[in-house]
This record gives structure tokens, sequence and C-alpha cells, in this order.
């Protein structure tokens, strides 16, 4: 796997659109994202982006919303190297449990120390070892001879990429200062293909320009790197920083081969029934759409969403959905289905949808639970 395009990091994810699945994914598309990096742990103890009040894993939805369109989402973690392995451990855990397409280190003040080799050696060990292919990014420092007491060897011997830090905070010299990052990094033992992250974020009286950033953008692309990144997407959603935000956005830096697959929409539904939850299946219907059962038919995608709660809760609690055969092109899908749950299960779903502008606008379903 080889990241291509522009990607944006995400800190807290409740402060990114609300946490809502739907939004950032759109967000996402709209700014032609080819990947998005979300905190998912910090340190050897804390498990990242629960929500603040429920402790609800926030990134679970997330991630299927922008999985189906297309966009990768990597993990990161911020490491201090006192309990390596316990950090290590932590960050495969995680990585697994929410099915992460790729991983970023985070390294800084706690690793500037000659002593925190080891640490360094010990964490890429355990971390490499249960996650063998795995693509692995080392985020830090954005000038190696400024920073010589950090382990760059010891982590990066065992990354596949470099994503340095280079925030030029205080400066309005974007060329420059990537132009030196890349020179340092590639004089490392070993250097690994660089993804630079750029700022959209202001520190006292300093902010980038977003021409500034366009630049740091077009220069990246010139010295014919893959991607590169933006930190971060919590400050550059603001509307004091929307300048910054359109700059990533608009500039054109296409992430997709030709003949990447498309998720269609039958997938999308049960992808999202199997994150049972009730929101992020709603947000695949038109908000005037209709649901029809032999029982009824319902309108509006909050009462759909409603009857998704009850199915999740009562009818279908626990399950685990699967498509069968699938029919249909343009605007009309027909697929065959069955549910394993701890109340019964489903051997006979059998659904039809209706689509209008990426949208589900009618819904036929049958099923009977055995």
């Amino acid at each position: 796997m080889k990241l291509r395009g522009k990607g944006l990091f995400i800190w807290q994810l409740w402060k990114c659109e609300g946490g809502d699945p739907e939004v950032i994914a759109a967000k996402a598309k709209a700014a032609g994202l080819s990947h998005v990096l979300i905190k998912i742990a910090d340190g050897d103890r804390w498990t990242y982006n629960l929500d603040p009040k429920t402790k609800v894993d926030l990134i679970p939805p997330v991630r299927q919303a922008l999985k189906e369109e297309g966009i990768e989402v990597w993990g990161w973690q911020y490491v201090r190297g006192r309990n390596p392995i316990g950090e290590a451990r932590l960050a495969i855990q995680r990585t697994k449990a929410l099915g992460m397409d790729g991983f970023v280190i985070d390294a800084e003040a706690e690793y500037q120390s000659t002593s925190k080799r080891t640490a360094a050696t010990r964490y890429m060990k355990e971390l490499r070892a249960a996650l063998p292919d795995l693509p692995i990014a080392l985020s830090t420092y954005r000038f190696p001879k400024l920073h010589r007491t950090l382990p760059y060897s010891e982590f990066l011997s065992a990354c596949d990429y470099a994503m340095p830090q280079v925030y030029y905070e205080q400066r309005h010299n974007p060329e420059t200062q990537l132009e030196i990052c890349v020179e340092q990094y590639m004089a490392l033992n070993p250097a690994r293909p660089i993804i630079p992250t750029a700022p959209i974020y202001g520190r006292g009286n300093w902010r980038p320009s977003a021409d500034e950033t366009s630049r740091f953008f077009a220069k990246a692309k010139e010295m014919g790197l893959s991607a590169a990144n933006a930190w971060s997407w919590d400050v550059g959603s603001r509307p004091a920083y929307n300048d910054l935000w359109s700059a990533v956005a608009d500039f054109d830096w296409p992430s997709d081969p030709p003949d990447a697959p498309v998720v269609d929409m039958p997938e999308r539904l049960v992808g999202r029934l199997n994150q049972h939850d009730r929101k992020l299946v709603a947000g695949l219907y038109a908000e005037n759409a209709a649901h029809v059962t032999g029982e009824r038919t319902i309108f509006s995608r909050e009462a759909i969403a409603n009857w998704y709660g009850r199915l999740f809760r009562e009818i279908l609690p626990e399950a685990s959905f699967e498509i069968t055969g699938k029919a249909g092109s343009g605007s009309t899908r027909h697929y065959t289905w069955t549910a394993q749950s701890s109340r019964g299960q489903v051997i006979d779903g059998n659904d039809t949808l209706g689509l209008r502008e990426g949208k589900i606008q009618y819904h036929f379903s049958y099923f009977t639970v055995r």
C-alpha cells in the first residue's frame, strides 16, 4: 500500500464536525482527501477518542463512513518511552480492533535522549512482530540535525515512511523549510519515503497564509513526494481557519487510480448494520426516504433511524449481517442476506433498494427471525 495525495490528522475527534461520521466523511470526500489519520492511543494507558461523556469509542463509525468513500484511515499514538512494551501492546490492540489501514508513531520531546534508543528498539520490535504487513510511519521533528538525540534509526528501521512535522512557525518560507527537511531525512540511515505534514493552525501572532499552504503542497508534489498531510482537522475546520482548509481542499492532488473499487450501496448498508449504530445506518437514506416491510411503511430518516434502533436492541441484538447475493444496476439494487444474533437467525433476507443522488430513497425489506 502506498499513500498518495492529501491527508489530514485528527487529534480530538469530538471537536471535528462534532464527531458526526456522515459529516466527516462528506467533508473529507469534498476536500479530495486520500487518507485521514486519527489518534487512537496515548502512551501505554490511554485509549483515545472515546466520547468525553459516555466513553463510547467514536472511531468505528467514522472509520466506516470514511472507508465507504474510499478514504484510508490510519491510527496514531503519542509515545513517551517509559514503558515501550506497554505502549506497543496498546497500539497493537487498538490498531487491530479498529481495522486501521496504517499506523503512525508520534515521538517528540520525551524521546530526545540517547538513553531512549533501547526503548525505541523494544517498541518497534514488539509493534512490527504483531503488525508485520501494516504500513507504519514515524511522525516527529522536521530537522533531524536540530534533534540529534532522537533515535531516528531505531524507529525508522521498522517503518515504511517518515512523516516529518514541517511546522514552519514564525516563518513564511514553506518551500525552503520543506527542501531542508527532505534533504536531512534522506541523509538518515535508513532513509524512508517522506510524507511531510504542513501546519494549518496559528501560534500567537503567527499563522500561515492560504497561499503558503498551497505552495507547501505544490512543492511536495513538485519534489516527487507521493503524499502530504496537514495538522490538523481540529483547528483547520474552525471558521477562523477556513482559508487554510480551503487551500488544502482546493489543491489538486488526485489519489485514486482509475480502477479504484467503488463500494456499492448494499455492501455499504450491510457494513453499517454490522456497526450496530442506528444513526450511522440512517445516514445512507434520503431525508424523505421510505422503508417498507410486510407490517408497515415508515417515512423520514428519523423514523428509519428509530426502527434500526429497535432492530439492534430487540429484534436482532449483536447481530452479524452478510450479503449472500446481489443484482441490479442504475438506481435499483436487489440483494439477499443472512444474519446471526443472540435472539435468532435470518436466512431468508430479501431486500430491494431504490437509489437517488447517492442515497437510499426507498427500501423494501423482507426477513423472518428463526
